[in-house]
């Protein structure tokens, strides 16, 4: 049954300064990489301040966080880092007795890609009945929205806590998550994490990984009217797409049972080619690169090796490249998988925190097959999950969405789990 206190605070959730916020956040284009992803950084910065939290908004030291032998690679090319925690008075480390909840959630978005597949500007957002639409709508600003409400609830309704709240705002979780890599790296910590990433209705307490592969492949140039002259470089590395295909279905068999319910739980995609440079050239170089997904609990080193000894097997049987191979590198982002341990309370207590402020059925577990910030707090010994509004499968497309109700439900849940893991006084 529901305390008063929780009485309170579920009525305090205000939907209609949600739906305000989320279209202010959706208008702010912070893409990975860009200046308006700092710009946001320093709205949210004054939100927290109006909610009267403690707020630590600070650059971070970008050269320090790239000679870290732990960095996890970033995609863009950045001048700047911001960093940005807000936390409540209390908890354990500051005199008072109870646990430190970190409610985490990602500021950067995507580019929005063909602006002729919008239905308008991509960071104008639009409102038709109960959904919300723009870049970022799900991935991840109606998580970051769903934070700010559950919180302002539990203020407006005057509970006080007797753990503390920090709020961990971060940029780069696109292109490697070096926000959440810096934020831990300057003490930033906590007892359990929230991660409010778009999880359709469950609770995601595993998230495979991704590394990013690049295969440069080499040829012969020559003159296109006497090809024969020369190898073409495209031609050299179509064996090896078909070998990379088979090491995808070997690396699928027999997945976690977290993951089991997708076709392809740990993908294996080449995403770009590039080769030549003239049309009537024979192309001397290729360049492919892709995103190798993690096995749950596989070493990285291991996944990359399996790679690599893949390409060069290939290599090894084929007449041009056994004397030219191909030659395999890992730039941009490097995410390790990540999971909370079975059996885990936080699990239990989000899922009945939904329950209790739905009155819907406990939300079910699984597993995600994208990487995210999730394994940076695990590896850090933080339990985390996610747990967000949105459906991860419009994310980064022109359909991006959110539901109105679903961010509020969110947020009712989110400020029920606060009181329930931090305690209130």
């Amino acid at each position: 049954m529901l305390s008063d206190q929780e009485k309170a605070v579920l009525a305090a959730v205000d939907e209609t300064d949600a739906v305000r916020t989320l279209r202010e956040l959706i208008a702010i284009p912070s893409v990975t990489g860009s200046a308006a992803e700092s710009e946001l950084q320093h709205h949210l910065a004054g939100r927290l301040e109006r909610l009267g939290l403690d707020v630590d908004l600070w650059s971070m030291d970008l050269p320090e966080l790239y000679a870290h032998p732990d960095f996890p690679g970033v995609e863009v090319p950045r001048e700047e880092v911001w960093g940005l925690v807000g936390h409540t008075a209390g908890g354990a480390g500051d005199g008072g007795d109870g646990p430190t909840l970190i409610l985490q959630g990602h500021v950067d978005v995507v580019p929005p890609g063909d602006p002729a597949a919008w239905d308008g500007d991509p960071f104008v957002p639009r409102v038709t009945g109960d959904l919300v639409h723009g870049r970022g709508a799900c991935d991840m600003k109606a998580g970051l929205v769903a934070h700010l409400a559950a919180l302002a609830a539990v203020r407006a309704a005057g509970v006080r806590l007797r753990g503390r709240v920090a709020v961990h705002f971060v940029v780069g979780e696109e292109d490697g998550g070096i926000g959440a890599f810096g934020t831990l790296r300057r003490g930033h910590g906590g007892d359990v994490c929230v991660i409010a990433e778009p999880t359709g209705g469950t609770v995601v307490t595993a998230n495979a990984g991704a590394l990013t592969f690049r295969i440069t492949v080499p040829g012969r140039a020559a003159h296109a009217s006497s090809r024969e002259a020369g190898v073409s470089a495209i031609d050299a590395y179509l064996p090896l797409h078909r070998a990379l295909a088979r090491l995808e279905a070997d690396r699928n068999r027999d997945p976690d049972p977290l993951l089991a319910e997708y076709p392809i739980p740990y993908s294996l995609s080449v995403g770009t080619l590039r080769s030549g440079d003239w049309a009537s050239s024979v192309p001397d170089t290729l360049v492919a690169e892709g995103r190798l997904g993690v096995r749950l609990g596989e070493d990285p080193a291991v996944a990359r090796a399996e790679l690599e000894r893949c390409v060069a097997e290939r290599c090894a049987e084929d007449p041009w490249l056994r004397e030219h191979p191909a030659v395999v590198t890992w730039p941009g982002g490097q995410f390790a998988s990540g999971r909370l341990a079975a059996g885990h309370p936080l699990r239990d207590t989000v899922a009945g925190a939904y329950a209790d402020a739905t009155g819907a059925a406990r939300p079910r577990e699984r597993g995600a097959t994208y990487g995210s910030d999730l394994r940076h707090y695990t590896a850090a010994g933080i339990p985390t999950l996610q747990f967000g509004p949105g459906d991860i499968g419009v994310a980064h497309s022109a359909r991006e969405h959110v539901s109105v109700r679903e961010v509020t439900a969110v947020a009712r849940t989110l400020a029920l789990t606060v009181l329930r893991t931090v305690g209130v006084k």
